[in-house]
């Protein structure tokens, strides 16, 4: 990296610390990222620098069409070895949930939350919970009337609501989070996966904290 590099990293560094950075960051990549990256390198450089800037929970979307229960159930141990490297001084308590045939890999540290899914889309997760309500109305224990928003967000898997969604390398959205993200800022980035680099993530924040949140409003 060159001097006007290194103090253009420096300075957006400098504004970032003035003011507040997202809590919860959701990071949507393709399949084809996730197998570029082969030693996850890149996101375990992501990781870090989203602990070093005060990021209190990432979440990592893959999106994979057709998840293999062998493949994944690999990719997930291997994910839970070579993330945890880059969050220095912490002993993450990993785990893994299956959701059907689907993956989720949790690292839970002492001040921040990584969640890597792999190919658990919006759609499956709002319709599983769903089924898991009208279960409770079919058993007696909940009346159709008394069905409101917290109620089925009690069901779904994903509590927290994101800050910001970015989105590398392309401009689709995906289905992930599609209950949790409605009112997210979304990033788009031109920057394929494998260049991303710290100052793009520096660059990211700037951008969301210079938007004015609307909520929907």
């Amino acid at each position: 990296m060159g001097f006007i590099s290194k103090l253009y990293e420096w300075k957006l560094k400098t504004k970032i610390k003035e003011m507040n950075v997202p809590d919860h960051i959701v990071l949507a990549l393709f399949e084809s990222d996730l197998f570029a990256d082969t030693d996850y390198l890149k996101l375990n450089s992501f990781t870090s620098w989203c602990k070093e800037t005060g990021v209190k929970t990432v979440t990592v979307y893959i999106n994979i069409i057709e998840v293999d229960t062998h493949i994944s159930n690999k990719i997930c141990n291997k994910l839970s070895t070579e993330i945890p490297p880059a969050l220095k001084n912490i002993t993450p308590n990993i785990n893994i949930i299956k959701r059907g045939d689907k993956e989720i890999s949790k690292h839970k540290t002492e001040d921040m939350v990584i969640d890597i899914s792999l190919g658990y889309s919006g759609k499956y997760e709002l319709t599983r919970a769903l089924k898991e309500v009208m279960f409770q109305v079919k058993e007696g224990n909940l009346a159709p009337d008394n069905i409101n928003e917290d109620v089925i967000e009690s069901h779904l898997l994903f509590k927290s609501e994101p800050d910001i969604v970015i989105r590398a390398g392309g401009k689709r959205l995906t289905d992930f989070l599609i209950w949790q993200s409605v009112y997210s800022e979304l990033y788009f980035t031109d920057v394929n996966w494998l260049d991303f680099r710290k100052v793009d993530f520096l660059r990211v924040l700037r951008d969301f904290q210079k938007r004015k949140r609307r909520f929907g409003k």
